[in-house]
C-alpha cells in the first residue's frame, strides 16, 4: 500500500467519510505477508502478538504520523493463526485487544481474532439483486419470520447446526411457509449467548459459532436463489464492557464517550458508541455497508434506536439535556441521518429497519425532509396494544376496543412493521399462544384470529420462530424450538393455518399493495364496540383488487350477520380461521355470498353471513357489477 495511499485513507477515516475502512484497518493480505492497521491514537506503544510469535512483544508497529493508526507488515503471521493488538497506555499499563475490523474470531470463550484474507467471494444471486432494484418493499409483500439462528434448531446432542445445516433445513422450511424474508436476531461475533447476539464483539464477523466467514456467504447466496430476502439486527449504539474488547481501547475512551455518565449504558451493562466523534461514525457506517455491500444482505434492522435519539432513555439518566435545554441527543441523531443517507446513497434498494419505542416524529420520512431516513419502524405500539386486548378475556374485550382501533389513527404516521417479535416471548412474558385466554381450543381460535388482524392491518409483518405453530414454552434462547410439538395435532394445523395464511398474503395484492396509503383501507365496521366485532377493507390499486375482513372477538357465533361491501355480485369465503383443518370446528365453508341490494353502513351494498366464534373472514369478490 502506497504512502499516499494509506495517509488518504487515514484522513478519509479521521474525518467520518471513509465507508468502507474494513479495506483499510485490520488484517489485509499484501505481497509482504499481511499488514496489520489499527486506530489507536492515544496509545504510547502497539504490538502485534499472535500465535506466530508466541503472544510476545517481537513485533511493535509504528504510529503513523498525523494518523492514529499503527501500522506492521510480516510474513510471519499465517492464514487461520490468532492475534490480536497488545495496547501500552500512556500510563505504562498493557492489555491484549481484540481487533475492531477482524473478519473472524476464534471459537469462544476465546475472542482471538483470526488471520484471514478476505475472501473473494463469487456470487450467484444477480437475478435476486435485479428482482430487488425493479421490486422494491414498498408496493410488495413482505412478511418477515424472525429467527435466532442459536435455537430454532440444535443437533439431538444441543450442538449449534451449522451454516451449511441451516441452508438445507431453514431454506425450506421458510419457502414451504411462505415467507418473503428472514430476520436474523446479530450474527455478528459475540461472546455471551445469554445477549441473544445484541452485545457485539465483532462487527465485521459472523459468529464463528456456526461455521466460516465463506460458509455464511455461502448461506446468504442459496437464501437469495430460494428467492428469500434477508435482514439481519445489528446494534450501533452500544458494545460489550469486557476490558479486551473496545472499551477504553489505547487505554482512554476511543469507541465510547469520554463522559461517563454518557458513556455507561446502566440499562444493558454496556458502553454507548460515541456517536459525535467522525471515527466512530466511519467505523460504524462501514460495518453497515460491509454486512449490505460485500455480504449481500437485504436490509439491516437498527436495535434500540431510541436510546441514541435521546439522552434520558437511560436508566438514572432522568432530566440529562442538551445545549438547547432539551433531552434529544443530537449527536446521536445526527449520525442515524448520515449513516441512513450513506447507505441509500449505494443501495436504494433495501431495507433500513428501526427497532424504536417512542413517537419520534419522522423516524421513516427522509432526511432532506426532516426525517431520520428509515425506510421502516417496527410499529411497538400497535404490537402492546393488539397483545393486551387478546389477552383479555373476550367478555371484557368490548370496554377496550380502542386497544385494537386506536392505530387506525397513525397507521399513516410512518412506514410500519408490524412485529410479535423474539421480545414478546421471553423473560416470563410466555408464548403468543400461551398469552391467549381460555381452555387450549379457544387459545388456538384466539391465536388465529390474532394472526388474520396482523396480516390484514396496513403495515409490512414480522413474526418469531415457533409462533406459526403456537409453541407453548416461551422461547429459551439454550435449546431449540419444541418442534415435538407438531406432533400434536392442534400446533399441526396451527402451522397448516399460518402456512394457508402465509399464502394468501403473498396473492392478494389488496394486503400490501397500498400498505403507505390512505387509501389502502376503508373502516366499515370499528365503532360498534358492544357487538365485539370489527370490519374493514383492504384495497390494492385495481378496482376489484380488494378484500373484505370481519372477526369476531367473542367466542359467540353470530348469524345472519351483515358486512357492508363496495359493489354487488358475487363474494367468495377467501379464508375462515374456524374451518377443521386449522382447529377449528367447521368442516365445509360458507362458500359464495350474493349482495343483498341494500347498502350498509358507508358502503352501497352488503352480505349476509354467518361470524363463527371468536374467528376471522376474509372474503374476496368473484363476480361483480360495476
Amino acid at each position: 500500500m502506497a504512502k499516499e495511499t494509506f495517509e488518504k485513507r487515514a484522513y478519509l477515516f479521521n474525518t467520518g467519510a471513509y465507508f468502507e475502512s474494513y479495506e483499510f484497518l485490520g488484517c489485509h493480505q499484501v505481497d509482504q505477508g499481511f499488514q496489520f492497521n489499527v486506530w489507536a491514537p492515544h496509545a504510547k506503544q502497539v504490538y502485534l502478538v499472535g500465535d506466530f510469535n508466541h503472544w510476545s512483544q517481537e513485533l511493535p508497529m509504528k504510529l503513523v504520523a498525523g494518523t492514529g493508526i499503527w501500522t506492521v507488515t510480516s510474513e510471519l503471521p499465517r492464514v487461520n493463526d490468532l492475534y490480536k493488538f497488545g495496547i501500552q497506555a500512556q500510563d505504562g499499563s498493557y492489555q491484549l485487544k481484540v481487533d475492531p475490523y477482524a473478519f473472524g474470531f476464534e471459537h469462544k470463550p476465546g475472542n482471538g481474532a483470526v488471520v484471514l484474507p478476505r475472501p473473494h467471494k463469487i456470487w450467484h444471486d444477480a437475478d435476486w439483486l435485479k428482482q430487488r432494484q425493479l421490486h422494491k418493499p414498498y408496493q410488495a409483500p413482505v412478511n418477515i419470520y424472525e429467527v435466532h439462528l442459536g435455537s430454532w434448531q440444535r443437533h439431538d446432542d444441543g450442538s449449534y447446526l451449522t451454516y451449511r445445516e441451516i441452508t438445507e433445513q431453514l431454506i425450506p422450511y421458510v419457502k414451504k411457509m411462505h415467507y418473503s424474508h428472514v430476520e436474523f436476531m446479530p450474527l455478528m461475533e459475540h461472546l455471551l449467548d445469554a445477549s441473544w447476539g445484541y452485545q457485539l464483539m465483532g462487527y465485521f464477523a459472523p459468529t464463528s459459532r456456526f461455521g466460516s466467514l465463506v460458509d455464511f456467504l455461502d448461506m446468504i447466496d442459496a437464501f437469495h436463489a430460494a428467492g428469500i430476502g434477508v435482514i439481519m439486527d445489528w446494534v450501533p449504539g452500544h458494545f460489550i464492557r469486557n476490558t479486551d474488547a473496545l472499551a477504553q481501547f489505547d487505554g482512554t475512551p476511543t469507541f465510547e464517550y469520554a463522559d461517563f455518565n454518557r458513556a455507561n449504558n446502566v440499562r444493558w451493562g454496556s458502553w454507548n458508541f460515541d456517536l459525535g466523534k467522525t471515527q466512530v461514525q466511519s467505523f460504524l457506517i462501514s460495518s453497515a455497508m460491509y454486512w449490505l455491500d460485500y455480504c449481500h444482505l437485504d436490509g439491516l434492522r437498527v436495535d434500540a434506536v431510541s436510546n441514541m435519539l435521546y439522552l434520558d432513555y437511560d436508566a438514572g439518566k432522568e432530566g440529562t439535556v442538551n445545549q438547547y435545554g432539551d433531552n434529544g441527543n443530537l449527536e446521536g441523531q445526527a449520525f442515524i441521518k448520515k449513516l441512513n443517507t450513506t447507505v441509500f446513497r449505494y443501495h436504494p434498494d433495501i431495507l433500513m429497519i428501526a427497532e424504536e419505542s417512542s413517537a419520534f416524529p419522522k423516524v421513516t420520512a427522509p432526511v432532506d425532509e426532516g426525517g431520520l431516513g428509515f425506510n421502516y419502524k417496527w410499529n411497538m405500539g400497535w404490537m402492546h396494544d393488539t397483545l393486551k386486548f387478546f389477552e383479555m378475556d373476550p367478555l371484557f374485550r368490548h370496554d377496550h376496543f380502542n386497544l385494537l382501533t386506536f392505530s387506525f389513527l397513525y397507521m399513516y404516521d410512518e412506514q410500519f412493521i408490524l412485529p410479535f417479535s423474539h421480545d414478546e416471548v421471553v423473560h416470563g412474558k410466555q408464548s403468543l399462544m400461551h398469552k391467549m385466554p381460555g381452555d387450549r381450543y379457544n387459545q388456538f381460535a384466539n391465536l388465529r384470529t390474532m394472526l388474520v388482524y396482523m396480516m390484514a392491518h396496513p403495515g409490512k409483518k414480522l413474526l418469531f420462530m415457533g409462533s406459526e405453530w403456537g409453541q407453548f414454552l416461551e422461547w429459551r434462547y439454550w435449546s431449540a424450538l419444541e418442534w415435538v410439538d407438531l406432533n400434536d395435532e392442534m400446533n399441526h394445523k396451527m402451522q397448516q393455518f399460518t402456512r394457508k395464511l402465509n399464502a394468501i398474503y403473498h396473492q392478494e395484492k389488496a394486503f400490501w399493495q397500498l400498505d403507505h396509503d390512505p387509501k389502502g383501507i376503508n373502516s366499515t365496521n370499528a365503532d360498534d364496540p358492544n357487538s365485539s366485532t370489527l370490519g374493514f377493507i383492504r384495497l390494492g390499486k385495481a378496482t376489484t383488487d380488494f378484500l373484505v375482513f370481519a372477526f369476531n372477538l367473542v367466542p359467540v357465533e353470530k348469524q345472519h350477520f351483515r358486512i357492508p361491501v363496495p359493489y354487488a355480485g358475487t363474494y367468495t369465503e377467501l379464508l375462515n380461521t374456524e374451518m377443521q383443518d386449522f382447529g377449528g370446528t367447521w368442516t365445509k365453508g360458507q362458500g359464495t355470498f350474493e349482495t343483498t341490494g341494500q347498502g350498509y353502513r358507508s358502503e352501497p351494498e352488503s352480505i349476509e353471513v354467518i361470524l363463527p366464534a371468536m374467528s376471522a373472514l376474509i372474503i374476496k369478490p368473484k363476480a361483480l357489477i360495476l
